[in-house]
């Protein structure tokens, strides 16, 4: 839908940057900083994102205590539930003060701060060669903080991926380096953000490399790595090295009779499947209410409307069950189902479907925060729900409703967001327990696989397709790119003369081999390349019959070595803007110059697209 109000929203956020200072991001031939000063960049992010984590966290606290219970504190553990607020009834309205403040912030400072924030850095990654405003961090932050402060039901993980993005461009921008070093740290502030956000190093590296980074390596891992490791540390210096949920001693799958055990993983299969039920209707009813809103045109109107309906449902909450639940992060409710606290199954099920809502609600309407969190808060009870529906329905099941809690977690994760490996890493990660890898791989391939069937776009992608900008589905590997030149190169060619005339050559070449290209030499040295259709019908009517091949050739061509790799070759056709490469047999340098016969192939851009296109075969469809 690119003429959604969603996609004006986003032009206006994009055509908030700079012009020129895009258009000089975008250059090849931009200086590079050495691979010691990329580390040290890294470094630098790292530290931004670790500390950023920590500042996020403690302005959210002060806004919650603040608005929520009417007190001047920073301190808040998300995992405790929130006591009533002494406003009573009219604590229904400490979440539309947020949405005053969100979209004062949004509508004048930064568009890019609304919603939740991982697309605007893959769009950057993907589409502005890696530039975002440096004001968007702190947009981000303001309004985030807020957001989730006053109660609305995203996560916290989302803005601060923004705000280490958000640094990562500003210093690639800043620091004399090219595009894709510029983008390399764009991902490592945005993985750095995820570890220190959740305490998970290895999970925020995966983050980046399935979700940001366009291209795997060394030079792009070690960066990503170093300020996710960073971040980790500063995070763990403030809040502690435990993990992001204290988990009791759980066995995912009993000790018991081998088709137990069996019976077990197909009934984690099912929740994956009902998790990937769940992820397309998080993905379907965010953007359906975000179509529905965009409906009232005043902004402010839009989003004090959809908190205030959101505010009526926490308070409902409140009176009939005793708490919030569904505000916020929720990670309070995800640690009562974990522990054993919350076990009704009715009132969990009932609170999956109220944070599909309230997310959907909250972020459809305007509110500025992450779906990560929410994600892990549908999965848990998803799996709590369905765990404890089993146990109801066949008392003695061999199923645990903490185990199928976490299960929960990670497909709901992984299948919303497309970052499979993601999903599995960090909830190991984030509960230290081994034992649920198993069934996490299997509840998240199959919820993987029903959102896909049922929505080809995740959570973050769709946000962008909508706006016409397509992302990459998988990362992958050109294998023509390591191919060497002789292997590429067309053997069929003609070498001749740059005195011929047209004439003369239509005569002596038939039509049947007019696609040839020639090489055109001067004497002992080889001249120019010919781009005509020598012997048919157009060339001659193109060309005058009396023109001489030289005339007509062009020189905008490199000289290549047989045993050069493709991915070389081209970048020296692109940096030279040649059309094409004569491959040559001998060493090309001072002591010879390649002379006609050492020619042995030619390699044009439309021989490059072919070899390209037929590369693609061995990638599914």
């Amino acid at each position: 839908m690119p003429n959604s109000p969603q996609a004006a929203a986003g032009s206006a956020g994009r055509g908030a940057e700079s012009e020129a200072g895009l258009a000089a991001s975008r250059g090849l031939r931009a200086p590079a900083i050495g691979f010691l000063g990329l580390l040290f960049a890294a470094l630098a992010v790292g530290i931004v994102a670790g500390f950023g984590a920590v500042l996020f966290r403690l302005m959210i606290g002060f806004v919650h205590n603040l608005l929520f219970l009417g007190k001047l504190s920073v301190f808040y553990d998300s995992s405790l539930f929130t006591p009533a607020s002494p406003w009573g009834a009219l604590v229904v309205l400490v979440p539309v003060i947020g949405a005053l403040g969100v979209t004062f912030i949004v509508k004048n400072f930064a568009p890019e701060a609304k919603g939740h924030g991982v697309p605007e850095v893959m769009g950057a990654i993907y589409y502005r060669s890696g530039v975002i405003r440096p004001v968007v961090a702190v947009a981000k932050s303001l309004a985030s903080a807020l957001a989730i402060g006053t109660g609305a039901a995203v996560g916290r993980e989302g803005p601060i991926v923004q705000i280490g993005a958000s640094f990562g461009s500003t210093l690639g921008q800043i620091l004399p380096m090219n595009r894709g070093q510029r983008i390399t740290l764009v991902a490592a502030g945005a993985g750095a953000g995820i570890a220190a956000t959740f305490n998970t190093p290895i999970g925020g590296v995966m983050f980046a490399l399935e979700l940001m980074l366009p291209e795997v390596s060394v030079n792009t891992f070690l960066p990503v790595a170093l300020a996710t490791g960073t971040a980790t540390f500063i995070g763990r210096l403030f809040f502690g090295p435990q993990p992001a949920f204290a988990v009791p001693s759980v066995a995912p799958i009993p000790n018991l009779l081998p088709a137990t055990g069996a019976l077990n993983l197909v009934l984690y299969l099912v929740l994956g499947c009902l998790a990937g039920l769940a992820a397309t209707g998080l993905i379907r009813g965010l953007h359906f209410l975000e179509d529905l809103f965009e409906r009232i045109p005043q902004p402010y109107l839009r989003h004090m409307l959809g908190m205030l309906l959101f505010g009526l449902s926490l308070y409902g909450l409140e009176r009939q069950f005793g708490h919030y639940f569904i505000e916020g992060v929720g990670y309070a409710t995800i640690q009562a189902i974990l522990t054993g606290q919350l076990v009704g199954v009715g009132l969990i099920a009932l609170l999956c479907i109220g944070k599909i809502t309230a997310t959907s609600l909250s972020l459809g309407s305007g509110s500025s925060g992450g779906v990560f969190s929410p994600s892990l808060f549908i999965g848990a009870t998803l799996g709590g729900a369905f765990a404890g529906f089993l146990a109801q329905l066949w008392p003695g099941a061999p199923v645990n409703l903490p185990a199928f809690a976490m299960v929960g977690m990670g497909a709901v994760v992984g299948g919303g967001t497309g970052a499979a490996m993601t999903a599995v890493t960090m909830i190991f990660e984030m509960t230290r327990d081994y034992a649920i890898v198993l069934p996490m791989i299997l509840a998240v391939a199959a919820s993987l696989g029903i959102r896909r069937l049922l929505s080809r776009e995740t959570i973050y992608t769709m946000k962008l397709a909508r706006r016409g900008q397509e992302l990459p589905k998988a990362l992958h590997t050109n294998m023509f790119l390591v191919r060497r030149a002789r292997n590429v190169m067309n053997r069929d060619f003609l070498l001749l003369p740059a005195e011929l005339t047209i004439g003369e050559i239509a005569e002596q070449y038939d039509a049947r081999r007019a696609l040839r290209p020639v090489v055109v030499t001067h004497g002992e040295r080889i001249a120019a390349v010919a781009q005509i259709e020598i012997g048919t019908e157009r060339s001659r009517s193109i060309f005058d019959k009396s023109a001489r091949l030289g005339d007509v050739a062009h020189r905008d061509f490199i000289l290549a070595r047989e045993d050069a790799v493709m991915f070389d070759v081209i970048a020296r056709l692109a940096r030279r803007k040649a059309a094409a490469v004569l491959v040559v047999s001998r060493a090309i340098g001072r002591s010879h110059v390649p002379r006609p016969e050492d020619v042995r192939g030619i390699i044009t851009k439309e021989r490059v697209a072919d070899e390209v296109a037929d590369s693609l075969e061995v990638y599914p469809h």
